[in-house]
């Protein structure tokens, strides 16, 4: 299964890439301050402790890098797996009208919970798919003060409603 490319995706994927690059970067610094040494003992009065802080403070920060760069590499992860959960509930569970609804940009799905659905343009309320029920339900309905709000969520709650409901009723006959 592939994953398609989300906006969050491709920031992530960016910084990745950034880190790296910083990471390649403190690595050719700290490479170029031991050359610099040029092999002479470090345990004069005057600059070999200074040098071996700054090696120090080199290798801290290289450090620090590396567990950014995981963190990051984890948060891709983690969006990568969100992603796919949500291609396997659009291509098993959910029914195709409100898939449409989403690709049309009227309802955006909540990744977070793939069988959750905003309508654009209202606040607040939301259209939950019930798959074990089969049908559609909302939540929070109540706290649209908005009267075209209100209008607009009812015309597309009662619509998809009415289709999928009529769907689950000729199912059960």
């Amino acid at each position: 299964m592939k994953t398609t490319m989300t906006k969050r995706l491709e920031i992530l994927k960016n910084s990745l890439a950034k880190k790296e690059q910083e990471l390649e970067q403190k690595f050719d610094n700290h490479f170029a301050s031991v050359k610099q040494a040029n092999g002479q003992p470090l345990n004069d009065k005057r600059n070999g402790q200074s040098t071996l802080n700054k090696w120090e403070r080199q290798s801290d920060g290289i450090r620090s890098q590396n567990e950014s760069i995981e963190k990051t590499k984890s948060a891709i992860e983690l969006e990568e797996g969100k992603i796919q959960n949500v291609e396997f509930m659009n291509e098993n569970v959910i029914p195709s009208e409100i898939l449409e609804l989403v690709e049309s940009g009227v309802l955006s799905q909540w990744r977070r919970h793939p069988n959750t659905f905003f309508l654009a343009g209202v606040d607040k309320a939301r259209m939950v798919w019930d798959s074990k029920r089969g049908v559609i339900a909302h939540r929070y309905a109540h706290l649209i003060t908005d009267a075209d709000q209100r209008k607009d969520f009812a015309r597309i709650y009662n619509a998809l409603a009415t289709i999928l409901n009529k769907k689950f009723m000729e199912k059960g006959k």
